[in-house]
C-alpha cells in the first residue's frame, strides 16, 4: 500500500466554525458570573490532536435572556489566572445556538481548562480537555470507549464511576479521551402516558416530546431537524453525562439511533413495520450530529464547515441497488453524504484511531424468513445465512441455486444479489489504505458494533430440546455480520502482515473479550488481531429484556436463561455461547460452572474469553509500546440514578492483555480477574 504519511493525516484538518485568535496569551481573564442555567448542555471538547482540540457549549435564549456571541477562553489552570489562548464565536438559532471552537497552537500532552463567557459577563462551567502526544512520544494512552445510552429509561451511573476512579488516579495514569461508539441517542421514544407500566419493566421519565414526531404502535419517531434537537438537548441535561463531557474530550461516531433504529441509507426502518423513504430526515439527523458533537469531520464542498449547509433534497423511494448494495437514486447520495465521520486520530506512536461509519452506506437488511426455525428464538441457521449473507459471492462467486433446510431443498433467492454490507466499497478503500499507511503500534478501529461471531452449536442438542433443530443448517447463530466485509479486511490484515490490529466496538449491549479471525471452525481459524466490545451504559441488555419477556415455562428458556430457587436467574445464553449446550445442560443439572467447562465444546467459541449479554459499564483501555490491555468494568443494571460518589457498586473487573506480536506470531490473550465473580461470563 503506497500511502503517504502526510496523505494520512490530511483527514485531521477540518474546519470548525472559529479558531484561536493571536494576541490572547498572558491577558487576564475577562470578570464573569457562572451561571450554568444559561448553559444548559454544559460544554464539551472533542477530537484533540497534538496541537488543537474542538470546544462547545450551547447558549440558548432562556427567560428573556439572550445572547449572541461568546468569548472562549483557554487557560492551564482552572483558576484561570492568565488566559493562554481565546477568541470569540457568534451564535445563532441556525446551529441551535451551539457554539464550535477550534483551539489551535495547543501543547502536546498537555491539560488544558475552557469556558464560554456570553456578551453579559455570565460563564459556563469550566471545561477541562487534554491534547494528544506529539507523534515521535512513547507516552502510554489511556481511554475508556462507551456506547448506548438512554436517560429517559436509565441512569447514567457508569459516567459517575469513571470520573470517580479517574479523580483518584495519579495524574500520568488519568484518562485521555472518551471514545463513544454511537447511539448517544436513541430516536425511538416510548411515552409514559402510552406505556404506563413503562417499557419492559424500565420507568420512563418522558424527559422531551418531540414538536412533531410520528407515533408507530406505543412509541414515537422524531420527523424534523428540531425534533432531533430536541432528543440532544434533553440528553445533555442528565448530570452524569454532562459531567463527563466537561472532564475529557469526546471522540464519537455515530451507530443506528442516531438516525434510524433499523434505517439503511436514507431509508427510515422502524418497528410495527415501519418504512419509508426519509432523505430530509436523514439530513436532518447529520445536522443535529453535528450541531451536539464537537469532531473533526468533512461535509462535501464545505472545507471551512462554519455551519452545516443542509442539501435541498426530496424524499424518494430507493428501487435499485449497484453492486456493492448502494442506491444512486441522488436524493439518497446527497443525504448519505451530507456528513463524512470516518477519520483518523493519532496518539503518539502507540494508538491510530481509524473511524467508520456504519450505518450512512449499508446495503438493505435481507429477509431471512424462508429459513426461520420459530421454536428456537433469537438465533439464526447459519449455512442459510451465510449464503445470503454472500448473495453472488457465495462460495468464491459460485452460490448454490438452492439452500438445504430442514430436509428441504429452497431457491436461493440471493444468488443473483450483491453482498451484504456496512462499509460501502468506497469507504473501505479508505480503510484499507489508512489501514495500509498506518505506523503506529496499536491500530484500533473505532467500530460501531464489532466483527466477532457469537453462536451456539444447537446441532448437538439432545432428545427433545434438539428435535426442531435442522440438521442440516450448522450452528445457531446469536450474531454475526456483514461476511464478506469481513473477508477483505482479514485478508489485507493477513497479506500485509498487518500487527497490533485492535477492534473496539459497542452496539450490541453486552461484553466481549475475545481474538479477532475471520472464520471459525470448522473453518480456517487464525486470529490476526484482539477484539473488545463494550456493554450499554444503560440501555437493556438481552439478559433483561429475555427476563421479562420469555415465558418461564418456555420448552427452551434452559438455553438462555435457569431460575433459580431463590428467584435470582443465571444467564445461561451466555455459557451456551461460550461453551456450547451440553455445558448449559450440566450448569442447570449441578449449578456448578467448573463441571459446565469440564464438558465444553472448544470449537463453539475458541476466540471469546469473556461474553456478557447482561453487562453495563465500559472498558477502560491502555496501550504502550509494548502491551495492549482492556479493563471491563462491570456495574449492575442501571435502573436509577446512583446516590453514592462513585456511581455505586461494582459488579466485577476483569483485565484482558495481549503483548505486540510480529508479523509471524498469533496473537494472544490473558484474563485477569480483578474483582467480582463473573463466573457465568468466562
Amino acid at each position: 500500500m503506497n500511502l503517504t504519511r502526510r496523505k494520512f493525516l490530511q483527514s485531521l484538518s477540518i474546519g470548525v466554525v472559529l479558531t484561536t485568535k493571536k494576541g490572547w496569551a498572558n491577558k487576564f481573564p475577562t470578570k464573569a458570573v457562572e451561571r450554568r442555567d444559561l448553559f444548559p448542555q454544559g460544554v464539551a471538547s472533542g477530537d484533540p490532536t497534538a496541537d488543537t482540540v474542538i470546544l462547545w457549549t450551547r447558549r440558548p435564549p432562556v427567560n428573556g435572556n439572550f445572547a449572541s456571541k461568546l468569548i472562549v477562553e483557554i487557560s492551564t489552570s482552572p483558576e484561570f489566572n492568565k488566559i493562554l489562548a481565546g477568541g470569540t464565536a457568534n451564535i445563532s438559532a441556525d446551529s441551535d445556538w451551539t457554539c464550535r471552537f477550534l483551539a489551535t497552537d495547543l501543547k502536546p500532552n498537555r491539560e488544558y481548562w475552557y469556558r464560554f463567557i456570553d456578551d453579559r459577563g455570565f460563564a459556563s462551567r469550566i471545561g477541562r480537555t487534554m491534547t494528544a502526544p506529539s507523534d515521535d512520544s512513547d507516552t502510554p494512552i489511556r481511554f475508556t470507549f462507551v456506547c448506548c445510552q438512554c436517560p429517559n429509561e436509565g441512569a447514567m451511573n457508569a459516567y459517575r464511576k469513571m470520573i470517580f476512579e479517574d479523580e483518584a488516579r495519579p495524574k500520568e495514569q488519568r484518562l485521555n479521551f472518551v471514545l463513544h461508539l454511537g447511539d448517544f441517542i436513541y430516536e425511538v421514544t416510548w411515552y409514559a402516558e402510552d406505556n404506563p407500566n413503562g417499557n419492559r419493566g424500565r420507568r420512563i421519565r418522558n424527559l422531551y416530546k418531540f414538536p412533531q414526531g410520528r407515533k408507530v404502535s406505543n412509541f414515537h419517531l422524531p420527523v424534523t431537524l428540531e425534533d432531533y434537537r430536541t432528543l440532544y438537548r434533553a440528553y445533555l441535561e442528565d448530570p452524569d453525562l454532562q459531567d463527563a463531557r466537561a472532564r475529557w474530550p469526546f471522540v464519537c461516531i455515530w451507530d443506528n439511533h442516531e438516525f434510524a433504529w433499523a434505517g439503511y441509507q436514507s431509508q427510515y426502518v422502524a418497528g410495527g413495520g415501519f418504512s419509508a423513504p426519509a432523505q430530509n430526515q436523514k439530513v436532518s439527523a447529520n445536522q443535529a450530529w453535528w450541531e451536539f458533537m464537537p469532531a473533526m469531520v468533512k461535509q462535501p464542498g464545505n472545507p471551512k464547515m462554519e455551519h452545516f449547509n443542509a442539501p435541498a433534497v426530496v424524499d424518494t423511494p430507493m428501487e435499485k441497488f449497484n453492486e456493492d448494495g448502494l442506491s444512486e437514486e441522488p436524493n439518497n447520495l446527497k443525504a448519505i453524504n451530507s456528513l463524512k465521520i470516518q477519520r483518523v486520530l493519532r496518539w503518539g506512536k502507540n494508538v491510530d484511531l481509524l473511524l467508520t461509519d456504519n450505518w450512512s452506506f449499508r446495503s438493505p437488511d435481507m429477509s431471512t424468513d424462508d429459513f426461520n426455525v420459530p421454536e428456537y428464538p433469537r438465533v439464526d441457521a447459519q449455512i442459510p445465512f451465510e449464503i445470503m449473507n454472500y448473495g453472488r459471492h457465495y462460495n468464491g462467486d459460485k452460490p448454490p441455486e438452492t439452500i438445504q433446510f430442514n430436509g428441504k431443498a429452497i431457491p436461493n433467492p440471493t444468488k443473483n444479489v450483491h453482498a451484504q454490507t456496512y462499509l460501502g466499497s468506497e469507504q473501505r478503500n479508505w480503510f484499507l489504505e489508512q489501514l495500509g499507511a498506518s505506523n503506529a503500534r496499536w491500530k484500533i478501529w473505532g467500530h460501531g458494533f464489532g466483527t466477532m461471531e457469537v453462536r451456539s452449536d444447537y446441532q448437538n442438542l439432545p432428545g427433545e430440546l434438539g428435535a426442531k433443530w435442522p440438521k442440516d443448517v450448522g450452528y445457531a447463530l446469536i450474531d454475526n455480520r456483514f461476511l464478506r466485509d469481513k473477508d477483505i479486511i482479514f485478508d489485507f490484515i493477513h497479506d500485509h502482515k498487518i500487527t497490533g490490529f485492535c477492534v473496539v466496538g459497542g452496539d450490541r449491549h453486552a461484553f466481549h473479550a475475545g481474538l479477532a479471525s475471520k472464520a471459525l471452525p470448522p473453518k480456517k481459524y487464525e486470529p490476526l488481531g484482539v477484539e473488545f466490545i463494550t456493554g450499554s451504559i444503560s440501555q437493556q441488555t438481552l439478559f433483561e429484556v429475555l427476563e421479562v419477556t420469555m415465558a418461564k415455562d418456555h420448552p427452551k428458556r434452559v438455553l438462555h436463561l435457569i431460575d433459580q430457587p431463590d428467584g435470582t436467574v443465571i444467564p445461561s445464553m451466555n455459557v451456551a455461547a461460550l461453551h456450547g449446550v451440553l455445558s448449559t445442560l450440566k450448569l442447570k443439572e449441578t449449578g456448578d460452572m467448573e463441571q459446565a467447562r469440564a464438558v465444553r465444546n472448544p470449537d463453539v467459541a475458541p476466540h471469546l474469553s469473556l461474553l456478557d449479554f447482561g453487562g453495563h459499564g465500559y472498558v477502560l483501555m491502555t496501550a504502550t509500546s509494548e502491551q495492549l490491555s482492556a479493563e471491563f468494568v462491570c456495574i449492575p443494571r442501571p435502573l436509577e440514578r446512583s446516590e453514592r460518589p462513585d456511581g455505586g457498586p461494582l459488579a466485577y473487573r476483569v483485565v484482558h492483555r495481549t503483548n505486540l506480536w510480529n508479523a509471524d506470531e498469533t496473537p494472544k490473550l490473558e484474563q485477569e480477574i480483578l474483582e467480582g465473580n463473573p463466573q457465568y461470563c468466562i
